[in-house]
């Protein structure tokens, strides 16, 4: 059974190798040791991003050379005041007003509360819908992303209680996946040192020859890791990794509410442990795209259908997923609620 199984499925297994696809435990063979020893990741992985650097060249045009050239050494944007006071008032204002379907998440001590800003819900918050739709903060987005495309958006909320020991695995140092991809806070509320800030390596993102003999390594024996994040493609790397790869110290991100930061998230990042319950609520983007194209547009979630509809249609899809017995999401509907209530999981 299991042999027909894998036979049935290998023409799924090998498309992948042209796609997004990363996970080393859900594909035999992305997750081969032998192929990974002759090459298969770390093919994929400069192709990925010998694609993406081409890509940015078109792109660049689009941001100023002072914001591009931090992100070109260092993997992030950092833009501070972005809006202006007036601009950042009138966004609070909405945002703590609003009550909109939400879904959660619990991973160890933290809840992760997602809000999708579908253009339904911006409709009736202006001030909103100006940022997520600032071609300025969209370039910057795709510039870090390697490559154009929609982008999606939800208010977040990061609530983190230490007094629950367990492990939030999102506090080891990871990179997302194999290829330049983007991810954005737009921080609500100031972030300190207690606060669980986000931390990045500087340089991670650079594809140097050190680095790629070190994915080659991991993916030898990625599948059978006991990390499962690890086993899916989302790298964990330990401090004496970080030192090997000749990486300097990881930035922790303290800033204050109205600050945009945008982050290539295949270096290696990490939200800070929180020594004391936090509740931290931002404006949250995220842009990945399939690696192995030449262009920058042809975006499936940029089609009319699908454009501003992100979020009813993931939890439309998730039903769906759930009630065929094919799979249960980590996310759970909660009702409607504001980015700045208490945790429900």
């Amino acid at each position: 059974m299991a042999r027909a199984r894998d036979i049935l499925l290998a023409p799924l297994w090998l498309a992948q190798l042209a796609t997004a696809a990363k996970s080393f435990r859900d594909n035999p063979i992305l997750g081969s040791p032998t192929l990974n020893a002759w090459g298969l990741h770390a093919a994929r992985r400069r192709l990925a991003d010998r694609l993406a650097r081409r890509r940015r060249v078109r792109l660049a045009g689009f941001i100023s050379a002072l914001e591009r050239a931090p992100f070109d050494r260092d993997g992030y944007f950092v833009r501070r005041n972005a809006l202006g006071e007036a601009g950042f008032a009138a966004l609070r204002r909405e945002i703590e007003a609003s009550r909109l379907p939400a879904r959660e998440m619990r991973q160890g001590q933290t809840v992760t509360r997602r809000i999708g800003l579908d253009d339904a819900w911006l409709a009736a918050m202006p001030a909103t819908r100006a940022l997520v739709k600032d071609a300025g903060v969209r370039a910057l987005i795709h510039y870090a992303a390697g490559c154009g495309g929609e982008p999606t958006f939800a208010l977040q909320s990061i609530i983190a209680d230490p007094a629950r020991d367990e492990r939030d695995p999102q506090t080891s140092f990871h990179s997302d996946t194999f290829h330049p991809t983007a991810k954005a806070w737009y921080f609500l509320v100031d972030v300190g040192e207690d606060d669980g800030p986000f931390a990045y390596v500087p340089g991670s993102h650079r594809l140097t020859e050190r680095r790629l003999a070190w994915e080659r390594e991991q993916s030898l024996g990625a599948r059978m890791s006991e990390d499962r994040m690890h086993g899916e493609g989302s790298f964990r790397a330990t401090d004496a990794d970080l030192a090997a790869l000749d990486l300097p110290p990881p930035i922790r991100m303290t800033v204050p509410a109205n600050t945009l930061i945008v982050a290539d998230t295949s270096g290696f990042h990490a939200r800070s442990a929180s020594p004391k319950a936090t509740h931290r609520v931002e404006i949250y983007a995220t842009l990945r795209r399939t690696p192995f194209v030449p262009w920058l547009g042809m975006h499936l979630l940029a089609l009319p259908p699908i454009a501003g509809r992100h979020a009813r249609l993931e939890t439309g899809l998730q039903r769906l997923v759930e009630r065929a017995g094919l799979g249960r999401s980590p996310w759970r509907p909660v009702g409607r609620c504001g980015p700045f209530d208490a945790a429900n999981l």
